[in-house]
């Protein structure tokens, strides 16, 4: 049997919305062990003069507890 945890983190990037989520996820692993999945659930950008200058998510990460 496994038992799991969820955490949310917010995660951004200046080229994409996936380089976000990417990043998100390393910097879980780098702090949690067993992350098995995440669930995006918002999606912002920041906009300076018209342009989009940051991509942000929300998101929350699964991991599985040690035994």
């Amino acid at each position: 049997m496994s038992v799991g945890k969820v955490i949310e983190i917010t995660a951004s990037s200046g080229k994409s919305f996936e380089k976000a989520i990417e990043k998100g996820i390393e910097r879980a692993h780098k702090t949690v062990k067993n992350v098995r999945g995440a669930w995006v659930k918002e999606m912002k950008v920041a906009v300076t003069d018209g342009q989009i200058t940051e991509y942000r998510v929300n998101m929350q990460v699964t991991f599985l507890l040690d035994d």
